[in-house]
């Protein structure tokens, strides 16, 4: 199998924020992924036209762009248990193991950096051996594909990427269901203090306000709905 290590940390900086430094870089990432050229040629062309649409912008709407892409609802998140767990207690040991994995190949990551983050995932790939990091990576294509899809739904041409990726692994890229849901932030904002409107279990003035009642449970803690 052909090396495909500096194809996967370009990958990886291609999802990263687009800050001065990587615009900065995105000639070398190009460079990189021609040169191993184990992204097929259509998909590396969508990868030029990527760097050349994130230069085309300024800095600032680069990064709103991306913020808008991928911190303002979970089908597009890069953090891949967000698409498993989601909020479930499964996350935490979830998490724990697969930094433990790291650690055993020796890959440290530093305090603010999550593991599930497909670039940290993408970053750890490519310190494998080319057959095992696709063997790694095609245990999530399945996620991978519903990203790739929500980002095709978009739009976007972030779907490139993950479909690079996919493509790396041997996996076949394709369009499947997924489950849309509101924005991040639609799902956690209050309600205007006195405009009427109802959202999330609160009601208009003047309406009936549902009354949740919580039963404890009285054979363990905790309680249950």
């Amino acid at each position: 199998m052909k090396d495909n290590r500096y194809t996967l940390r370009a990958l990886a900086q291609f999802l990263g924020y687009p800050d001065q430094a990587l615009r900065n870089h995105l000639p070398e990432l190009l460079a990189a992924i021609d040169k191993e050229a184990v992204v097929p040629a259509a998909r590396r062309d969508e990868l030029h036209a990527l760097a050349a649409d994130i230069l085309r912008l300024d800095t600032m709407e680069a990064e709103a762009r991306y913020v808008e892409t991928f911190d303002r609802g979970r089908a597009t998140s890069l953090h891949m248990f967000e698409h498993v767990h989601g909020d479930s207690r499964d996350r935490g040991p979830a998490m724990v193991d697969l930094a433990q994995t790291y650690e055993k190949a020796g890959l440290f990551l530093s305090p603010e950096e999550l593991p599930d983050h497909l670039c940290v995932v993408l970053e750890f790939a490519s310190t494998q051996p080319p057959k095992l990091a696709a063997e790694f990576l095609g245990e999530m294509a399945h996620i991978l594909n519903t990203i790739f899809s929500a980002l095709l739904k978009r739009n976007s041409p972030y779907a490139a990427v993950v479909a690079a990726v996919l493509e790396i692994t041997g996996q076949r890229v394709e369009a499947v269901p997924f489950e849309a849901d509101e924005a991040l932030d639609d799902a956690w904002q209050e309600p205007e203090a006195f405009d009427g409107c109802s959202t999330k279990g609160q009601a208009r003035p003047g309406d009936p306000q549902p009354i949740h009642i919580v039963r404890k449970n009285t054979s363990k803690q905790g309680v249950t709905a």
